[in-house]
């Protein structure tokens, strides 16, 4: 899995990687578990309800949209909450069907189980 770097010459249709608004790029860990590929990506200040996950076109789309802990309106602000946006593309070893996702604490876990085709297999070797 790598991360979308979609070139201008490609013939075939892509997703629309880009956003109209600002947004931030998540800090994201990938780690190969066994048979899965796990995404652990940090959004501090998204909830569940605000995070979005996609997959088109072999892409996956993160996108997540934090909320202010405070209640109203601000009288004087030095920063504003940015949303997160990252897309990563998906190779053929992932089985879309069974990818899982987790938020907890404004860190997004998402598993990307592989293929049975894809996965090692072990031949044993008998002695006759």
């Amino acid at each position: 899995m790598k991360e979308t770097t979609v070139p201008v010459k490609q013939e075939q249709q892509v997703p629309d990687t880009r956003e109209e608004t600002r947004t931030v790029l998540p800090p994201v860990d990938i780690f190969e578990i066994n048979d899965v590929l796990a995404v652990v990506a940090d959004l501090p200040g998204v909830e569940k309800d605000g995070v979005e996950l996609r997959i088109e076109d072999d892409v996956l789309t993160i996108k997540g949209t934090p909320k202010a802990a405070v209640a109203g309106e601000a009288l004087y602000s030095e920063f504003e909450l940015a949303p997160y946006f990252r897309q990563f593309q998906l190779g053929e070893q992932v089985d879309r069907d069974k990818i899982q996702a987790e938020m907890k604490h404004g860190v997004l876990t998402i598993r990307l189980p592989k293929v049975e085709q894809a996965k090692p297999k072990r031949i044993e070797v008998k002695v006759g």
